[in-house]
């Protein structure tokens, strides 16, 4: 697997990639979660758990094939990363 992007957590079973993300005001939050369902539509790839707050976001990835993270999940998660930008 690639080096984790900063920021991530690599935690037990099943293989998962955590990060908490914050915010200023629900306003950013909001649309950091809809440009988040985007990605998630454009790849096919959905967190299996999104959970929030007004100001902030915890996402969790589990590995694809299930067994163990991969590059392609580090891949996805750089790209959750990189939504912080556009939101």
């Amino acid at each position: 697997m690639a080096e984790l992007p900063a920021g991530w957590e690599a935690r037990g079973k099943p293989p998962t990639l955590f990060r908490r993300f914050s915010f200023g005001a629900y306003g950013e939050t909001r649309a950091f979660l809809d440009a988040l369902a985007a990605l998630s539509e454009e790849t096919g790839v959905h967190p299996q758990n999104i959970n929030f707050g007004t100001t902030y976001v915890n996402v969790t990835l589990e590995a694809a094939d299930g067994e163990t993270l991969s590059d392609a999940d580090t891949v996805f998660a750089r790209r959750v990363d990189a939504l912080i930008v556009r939101s």
